[in-house]
C-alpha cells in the first residue's frame, strides 16, 4: 500500500507499507528495496532501524518511507488507519 502524505505531512511525502509472512521474508524484502534502490537510482536510505525480530523494519528514504512489517504486527499498529486521511495510490507490482 502507498499513502500519498505529501498534504498533511511535514517530515515525508509517502509512506510504502508492506507484509511478510515471516522474520526471513522480512529481511529479504528490506534487502531486495535497498539493492534495487542502490542498484538502479543510486538511492541509499538515510535510516534503516528495527530487525527481523522485531518484526517492523523501516527503511527511510526521506521523501519516501518503507514500512515492511510482520503481518500481525501490521494489524495490530495499523498504520493506514493512523493515516486514514491520506490518499491511497494505485500502483502495479514489477513483472
Amino acid at each position: 500500500m502507498v499513502l500519498n502524505l505529501r498534504e498533511i505531512s511535514t517530515f515525508t511525502d509517502f509512506f510504502v507499507i508492506c507484509s511478510a509472512a515471516s522474520e526471513p521474508q522480512l529481511k529479504a524484502i528490506a534487502g531486495e528495496i535497498e539493492t534495487q534502490l542502490k542498484q538502479n537510482h543510486q538511492v541509499r536510505p538515510v535510516a534503516v532501524d528495527g530487525f527481523p525480530a522485531s518484526q517492523w523494519i523501516v527503511l527511510d528514504y526521506m521523501q519516501v518511507i518503507v514500512h515492511i512489517f510482520h503481518a500481525e504486527k501490521r494489524e495490530f499498529y495499523s498504520l493506514e488507519d493512523l493515516w486514514g486521511d491520506a490518499p491511497r495510490l494505485a500502483w502495479e507490482s514489477a513483472a
